[in-house]
């Protein structure tokens, strides 16, 4: 059985890491460099990075900050925000990422998937889905969860599978910054209708949610931000808990 990982997420906001709730009222919360670096001496198994405000503001994410973190992280890095073409996608892998994550561009250009996985292999490909509730199921979201495809997350999920991604980054909106817990019907929805890894985002409160997302929700990978960057639970405890559990983790 492949062990399940523990993300922390770097939402990046002007060069600073930021959190907010369900994707608004964004509050500081530190260095990504710095923080890149606790996490990587606390044991993370992967980190994301993520520039929110790029496809909104139509720029393109912060090299250079990829440069400095990639410099200090020795574990894998995954980094979205502002990525529209290959030539984005060879950047950010040139500058130290070992993973990009698409978003928007991957929903306005789904040929942005077939091509880059192609071209760079499907496990350096991570297609994020922002959903959000709706009457009939869930639907995607772009431009940092500003926009309503209309598009239902399920079936694009699948479609992104089959163009090439090698992973999925599901968040949900409706939970993200409530730690409340993950929106584990959603995840156990996606997790049992794609064939490759999904990582739960949006929600994590307390260990038990992290839990739930990996036993109920199945995914393959957990991810959170506040709770770690304010100190709340640790990377530790985290997988200690999920070892007394039986969960197979990297310690």
């Amino acid at each position: 059985m492949f062990t399940k990982r523990i993300i922390p997420c770097l939402d990046i906001d002007k060069g600073r890491v930021v959190k907010g709730k369900s994707f608004i009222n964004l509050k500081d919360a530190g260095d990504p460099k710095t923080l890149s670096k606790f996490y990587n001496e606390q044991g993370a198994d992967e980190l994301v990075f993520l520039d929110i405000t790029a496809s909104h503001e139509n720029r393109k994410t912060i090299i250079d900050v990829v440069e400095k973190v990639s410099s200090e992280v020795f574990i894998p890095l995954t980094v979205g925000g502002g990525i529209r073409n290959i030539g984005n996608i060879s950047e950010l892998l040139y500058a130290g990422a070992d993973k990009v994550s698409i978003n928007t561009a991957a929903i306005e250009n789904p040929d942005l998937i077939r091509n880059s996985s192609s071209k760079f292999g499907s496990q350096c490909i991570v297609v994020a889905i922002d959903a959000k509730k709706v009457t009939s199921g869930w639907n995607v979201f772009t431009y940092g969860g500003r926009n309503d495809t209309g598009i239902d997350v399920i079936e694009w999920a699948k479609k992104c599978v089959d163009y090439g991604a090698g992973e999925i980054l599901l968040t949900s909106m409706d939970m993200d910054g409530n730690k409340k817990g993950y929106d584990v019907e959603l995840l156990n929805e996606v997790s049992s209708k794609v064939s490759v890894p999904v990582i739960a985002s949006g929600g994590a409160g307390k260990i038990e949610d992290l839990y739930d997302a990996i036993v109920i929700g199945l995914a393959d990978a957990v991810l959170a931000a506040s709770i770690f960057h304010y100190g709340e639970i640790s990377i530790k405890e985290v997988k200690q808990f999920f070892k007394s559990k039986g969960i197979p983790v990297r310690l």
